[in-house]
């Protein structure tokens, strides 16, 4: 169970600040839900209570762990299949599987195959959607905003 301020991470949407916890009824079900304010797009998010482990909610990464995301994004890239319908499902399901490190090697590879050939509009998403994913999580850990830690992510892949 998460309290009002702590940071989490929702996988696939990013991470954020509880804000609140409230009761709402939808489709006439009462539930109660995290409200769970994002650094990026100045959005609110509700993540019902009683689906948190399924969802797969987790805390946001220690301070010590950002020098790994960006020791994993400054590698060379790693082997990905060369069929691009079959990276775009491999990588939507580590990206739903919400692990940082995970993601970082998904934004380091598809920054870096993005310079050598153009993504194709599919991937361009996945793309767009882990870098948030990583931004968020980030900007929340280093206490940043969001152009620093984007031109810190630039940087870092070579």
């Amino acid at each position: 169970m998460f309290n009002i301020g702590d940071k989490i991470v929702y996988p696939i949407h990013g991470a954020g600040v509880i804000e609140s916890i409230e009761e709402k009824e939808i489709l006439g079900s009462k539930n109660k839900y995290y409200i769970m304010k994002m650094p990026i797009g100045d959005m609110s998010v509700m993540i019902p209570l009683d689906n948190i482990e399924a969802l797969g909610i987790r805390t946001v990464i220690d301070r010590a762990s950002t020098d790994t995301v960006l020791e994993i994004l400054a590698q060379s890239p790693t082997e990905m299949n060369k069929v691009w319908t079959k990276r775009y499902r491999e990588n939507g399901k580590k990206i739903k599987e919400g692990n940082i490190f995970d993601i970082a090697e998904i934004v380091r590879n598809l920054i870096i195959l993005d310079r050598a050939k153009k993504l194709s509009a599919g991937e361009k998403k996945i793309l767009a959607n882990a870098k948030n994913i990583i931004l968020s999580e980030l900007m929340l850990v280093l206490e940043l905003e969001n152009q620093e830690v984007e031109s810190l992510l630039e940087t870092t892949v070579k």
